[in-house]
């Protein structure tokens, strides 16, 4: 038995037969209206098969979905989603009925609680911190508010309904959380507004887990430091801060303190930025805007990047706004659609005669 060893992206899986030969430049087809099931991706020592399950929030019985959630309740559009250490998914979204934070096991496939109902006006980000709290960002009231699993409010920062950039006492369009690896905690404020004119100011705000104020870095402009609507953000286990500044086109790149380390300018317009704590990097990109260098920029909306050198190692097509991983290893995207798309990984390997499961 022999593994690959190569990462080859989706889109390289129907030439393993002819590898070798030469063929035009490719080129990028138009993102599909829903994920791609069963796609293929690579993985050190073998490939993982990443499957996709596009009825989350439903139970399937004798092949018929059951809705889980209360009648009369739908998802609005998803804007965030994220999974706790102890395999609980939180889903943020805006449809009028349903609370606007709903809980579910892993699978989707029973509602565990709900909570949130009239705090907000246009939930966005939405991530559970490493002790098990969730942190959400209102980019319609410029709030960032941190729950306890139960939806009880234990931080709230901003005024709601009043934009602003005076440290962390107002926030301009708040969309992302993330935590460092020695409880700070960042926020990427994306300070822009149309009732906000003058006010303008694109930043990353450190806070402490408590919601004290520590320090920032940005303001508008293409320069090194400088953001033009910032929308998500990260940090690895040393510590540096992946910012997405989406209307510029690149990903930037800092350390702890705001210091710039560089920037990744080839792949595109970045709606979403996810580590894990193995530091796997993940980003959920435009796929109209990834550069094509080579076969391996060919599949992608979700894209698996190396984290030293931002080269894009593999890929899988899918809408969405936001990522977020589990301690598990499942994907889950949030669709402005409505929708959310779990992603789980299975082993493959590549043997004589063709690729198979992994017992």
């Amino acid at each position: 038995m022999t593994r690959t060893r190569r990462l080859l992206p989706l889109a390289l899986i129907a030439l393993l037969a002819s590898c070798g030969q030469s063929g035009p430049e490719p080129t990028l087809a138009a993102a599909p209206q829903a994920p791609k099931s069963d796609g293929l991706y690579p993985h050190e020592g073998g490939l993982l098969r990443y499957r996709v399950a596009i009825r989350f929030g439903e139970e399937l019985e004798n092949k018929t979905a059951s809705h889980v959630m209360p009648a009369g309740w739908k998802f609005g559009r998803v804007s965030g989603v994220t999974a706790d250490g102890q395999g609980n998914v939180y889903v943020g979204h805006r449809g009028a009925e349903a609370d606007p934070v709903v809980v579910f096991d892993a699978k989707g496939t029973k509602m565990v609680t709900s909570w949130g109902k009239g705090l907000f006006t246009k939930i966005h980000g939405l991530r559970a911190d490493p002790d098990g709290n969730v942190w959400a960002t209102d980019t319609g009231d410029h709030r960032v508010w941190k729950f306890s699993p139960q939806g009880k409010v234990l931080v709230q920062l901003g005024v709601k309904g009043e934009p602003g950039n005076d440290q962390a006492a107002h926030f301009n369009r708040p969309a992302d959380i993330a935590f460092g690896p020695n409880g700070e905690v960042y926020v990427v404020d994306q300070g822009e507004d149309e009732e906000a004119k003058g006010l303008g100011n694109p930043r990353v705000v450190r806070i402490s887990r408590d919601g004290e104020y520590v320090g920032e870095w940005g303001g508008p402009g293409t320069g090194p430091g400088q953001f033009h609507f910032p929308h998500s953000i990260a940090v690895d286990s040393k510590g540096r801060v992946y910012v997405s500044d989406r209307e510029n086109n690149r990903v930037q790149i800092f350390d702890a303190e705001g210091k710039f380390l560089k920037e990744w300018t080839h792949l595109g317009s970045i709606m979403s930025i996810a580590i894990s704590p193995t530091d796997e990097l993940w980003m959920l990109g435009d796929n109209d805007s990834v550069e094509i260098l080579t076969y391996d920029s060919l599949a992608g909306r979700i894209m698996k990047i190396d984290l030293e050198t931002g080269r894009i190692l593999g890929a899988m097509e899918t809408p969405g706004h936001m990522l977020s991983l589990s301690s598990g290893g499942d994907m889950y995207v949030a669709s402005i659609t409505g929708n959310v798309f779990r992603f789980w990984p299975a082993w493959l390997e590549v043997r004589e005669g063709g690729i198979v499961p992994v017992p």
